[in-house]
């Protein structure tokens, strides 16, 4: 049976070949323009005296011309494909191309010209005169093509916010794309020093207070934000906007996503909710990062889960000698080798099955694999749970961490980086007390060893196994009710990419002993979170108020009462100091009483429910 080949493969055999017609027409509108330069330039020259022009060796001259451009122009690849017609990196070659013949036609004309009824200043004048033909040739040859490859009458008619670098190559890719499905017919932009941009023909038609007169101006029907730069709190406002008006509101994928290959900037997708509460661009620094993991042998505990997978993606790119993945879960594993390896066969060293909480194992795996730096994300996280089964807690947050520092410890680690939560910022909860003596002993073995032992502390990410939002999709698709604790609780976000970003970075600025504690912006209502959700779904759910469980606070801290918020290295990265505690010290016993003892909320955070829970339907609660 025949094979049928896909309309790219038809295409790019299309293209190779008219590739020959293309350069050679190429090179003959480059003869032509010689050609003509140097005719205009002896006229130019006589002051129109047609009668002095010798014809012959202006012909000769001609014929040089063509010969070394072809000869020039081939050396500097402009007649073999190099470039793509008419950018600046072909103008740029071209022009060098031209003055090489112009230098070597000169000096014979100057030496030889007058014997030869050759002016001398005849390639002089035909230079600036041929470039300029050249050029021109070149420019009008891309507005024809730029023309026949715009999107179609039936593109859907979009908006773009963003008139910097991100906007200018979006547009270019949509304008020169005739299957886009986006037609960009107006740029929106908010500073003043982009007011009369233009790209490709779009131009900035007013702010984003005007976007209701250029929608109505244009018939858009949706929005493209097209800023690098754009946190939750920015897409907020344009999505609370874009839905007043009936526009759909569009992003572009991630910068890392781009930057990486994975996705072009003209893969559009719809807001979600996880642009709405979590996005939080990063300024990397590569360079401290590279410095403390390129080349190095990298453990990761706790791979298998959300944080640690992630970890494990972003490690890989910065060129480790060898990441290790170590976790308990398999299943785990197995995903996390296919972020890294792009296979997930399980039967290579770079995963390791074993628990933490298995000291002769643990100590097997750190001695047979000598890792250099050591990421552990490896935990127990889910506070109701833990409040229910504290020794738990005990024995893989604080004793698993414990046995993490040791072995890593026996062998030399020189860099140590403990995940923690805000959680354990003023703790009240058996999750935030196992996590701030993991702090507390990360911190001691910063002391006993001299070597960079810190913690990271962060807040929630966002699409992480059995957090909030998987939780409310899911009772969203079920018909609800969606469940929220108090009305007015609220809680930290980040994507995880993001979230395992600033880790990263702060694994390469952090010092000895050190707690960084990683902005996560402002704290979003999760009462909002599950009726923008709910709105998104187009569904009518209604929301039933829990009250807190025990040790939940009502809003989260990043920063404990005895902590300072210095930044003297990242503008993402307050740099903070725990007490440490040495194992000697440790009192499980001692440990649950203070727990129990201790004030288990803040701020008032019980809700009071009477004999029932509260209800309320999301309609209702967007009056209040």
């Amino acid at each position: 049976m025949a094979k049928t080949d896909s309309p790219e493969r038809i295409l790019e055999r299309g293209f190779r070949a008219a590739r020959p017609v293309r350069l050679s027409t190429q090179f003959g509108l480059d003869a032509g323009a010689w050609a003509l330069a140097i005719v205009l330039a002896e006229v130019f020259r006589y002051e129109f005296d047609l009668s002095q022009v010798a014809v012959v060796p202006m012909l000769l001259l001609i014929a040089s011309a063509v010969v070394l451009q072809l000869a020039i122009g081939w050396t500097f690849h402009l007649y073999r494909g190099r470039f793509t017609y008419g950018t600046f990196e072909e103008v740029r070659a071209l022009s060098a191309a031209v003055v090489v013949v112009a230098v070597v036609l000169c000096v014979p004309t100057v030496l030889f010209g007058t014997s030869l009824s050759i002016p001398r200043s005849t390639i002089l004048i035909a230079l600036p005169i041929g470039l300029l033909f050249m050029c021109a040739a070149r420019y009008m040859k891309r507005l024809y093509v730029e023309r026949r490859v715009r999107p179609g009458l039936d593109a859907q008619r979009v908006l773009v916010y963003g008139a910097g670098y991100l906007g200018a190559t979006l547009i270019r890719r949509m304008m020169t794309d005739p299957d886009s499905p986006y037609l960009p017919v107006a740029l929106i932009d908010d500073q003043p020093a982009y007011r009369n941009v233009r790209h490709s023909g779009v131009a900035v038609r007013g702010t984003l207070s005007d976007l209701e007169r250029i929608a109505s101006e244009t018939d858009a029907s949706a929005i493209v934000v097209a800023i690098a730069s754009a946190d939750a709190s920015f897409l907020r406002r344009v999505n609370d906007e874009g839905e007043r008006l009936g526009l759909h509101v569009k992003v572009l994928p991630r910068l890392d996503e781009i930057l990486s290959g994975e996705k072009q900037p003209s893969d559009l997708r719809d807001i979600s909710i996880e642009d709405l509460i979590g996005r939080h661009p990063v300024d990397t620094d590569v360079g401290s990062i590279a410095g403390y993991l390129a080349g190095k042998r990298v453990l990761v505990t706790g791979a298998g889960g959300s944080i640690g997978s992630e970890l494990c993606r972003q490690i890989v790119q910065y060129g480790p000698a060898e990441l290790i993945m170590l976790d308990r879960d398999e299943t785990g594993l197995q995903m996390a080798q296919l972020g890294t390896a792009g296979h997930g066969l399980l039967d290579t060293r770079d995963v390791v099955l074993a628990d933490i909480r298995d000291v002769p194992a643990l100590q097997a795996v750190f001695e047979e694999r000598r890792p250099e730096v050591v990421f552990h994300a490896a935990a127990l996280k889910h506070l109701p749970m833990l409040e229910q089964y504290p020794d738990e807690a005990w024995k893989t947050n604080v004793m698993g961490t414990l046995n993490v520092l040791n072995a890593a410890r026996e062998v030399g680690v020189d860099t140590f980086v403990n995940i923690s939560t805000d959680k354990a910022a003023n703790p009240t909860s058996v999750l935030g007390h196992s996590k701030r003596v993991a702090e507390k002993l990360t911190a001691w073995m910063a002391t006993e060893t001299g070597l960079r032992y810190l913690s990271v502390r962060f807040g929630n990410v966002i699409g992480s196994r059995g957090s909030m939002l998987p939780t409310f999709s899911a009772l969203i698709k079920a018909g609800g009710p969606i469940t929220v604790t108090h009305p007015e609780v609220t809680r930290f976000f980040m994507t995880i990419p993001e979230a395992c970003q600033l880790v990263v970075q702060a694994g390469g600025i952090g010092k000895p002993a050190e707690v960084l504690i990683l902005d996560m912006g402002e704290p979003v209502r999760i009462l909002d979170v599950a009726e923008r959700m709910i709105e998104m779904s187009g569904k009518d759910i209604e929301i039933v108020f829990t009250g807190l469980r025990e040790g939940e606070k009502l809003h989260e801290e990043l920063v404990g009462a005895s902590e300072s918020t210095d930044r003297p290295l990242h503008p993402k990265i307050s740099h903070a100091r725990v007490n440490s505690i040495s194992p000697e010290r440790l009192d499980k016993a001692g440990w649950e009483a203070r727990i129990r003892s201790a004030r288990r909320t803040n701020e008032a955070a019980v809700l009071g429910l009477g004999d029932g829970a509260l209800v309320r339907n999301a309609e209702d609660s967007q009056r209040d």
